[in-house]
């Protein structure tokens, strides 16, 4: 997949370019699922979620959302409403000096889209956005009782092969969560 050039401009600083995988979005999508991308680190992917022991693909399947378990070179084809559910892909942009997110970024993506859900995919990616929008604490696996634009806020458990522990929030595993996130989007 070919990277987009998106030009940020931190308050106070001057504008600059950014490499970043493109957005990959369904007509009127029920859920949006966003990840946090290290502006350097993103130069690296050619698709979302393509991390060796990434479970993003295999726990969108099992949780219901695709009939199948998509590979990360399939992601373009959550641009059409895969098995009845229109869903979209996207990152929260992070800089790390000095540390910062583009949220604005993020929340007009939300109010062109107009998703229901916005599920966040980790705990640290949550926790930016949240701070961005002036929230304040760590936020909690699930529903969470803020919005970025017109979308709720959905925190997922980190997909990646690294986030591998005994407990997610009072839970053995991870699936769970998301098996929460497709019932309260009509999915299954």
């Amino acid at each position: 997949m070919r990277l987009e050039r998106v030009r940020v401009r931190r308050p106070g600083h001057r504008p600059r370019v950014v490499m970043v995988l493109p957005p990959i979005v369904a007509p009127e999508p029920v859920v949006v699922f966003c990840g946090l991308a290290g502006a350097a680190s993103t130069k690296h992917r050619d698709h979302y979620y393509e991390g060796p022991g990434n479970s993003f693909w295999s726990s969108l399947h099992l949780s219901g959302f695709t009939a199948r378990e998509l590979a990360p070179h399939e992601d373009r084809l959550l641009a059409e409403p895969v098995d009845g559910t229109p869903m979209g892909l996207t990152d929260l942009v992070g800089h790390w000096n000095p540390r910062w997110v583009e949220i604005d970024r993020l929340v007009e993506q939300m109010k062109t889209w107009q998703p229901e859900w916005l599920a966040i995919t980790g705990k640290g990616a949550a926790a930016e956005a949240g701070k961005a929008l002036g929230r304040r604490g760590r936020p909690h696996l699930g529903v969470q009782d803020w919005y970025v634009g017109p979308a709720q806020v959905f925190v997922l458990p980190g997909p990646s092969g690294a986030n591998q522990r005994r407990d997610y929030d009072g839970r053995p595993n991870r699936l769970s969560w998301w098996r929460d996130l497709a019932m309260i989007c009509g999915v299954g």
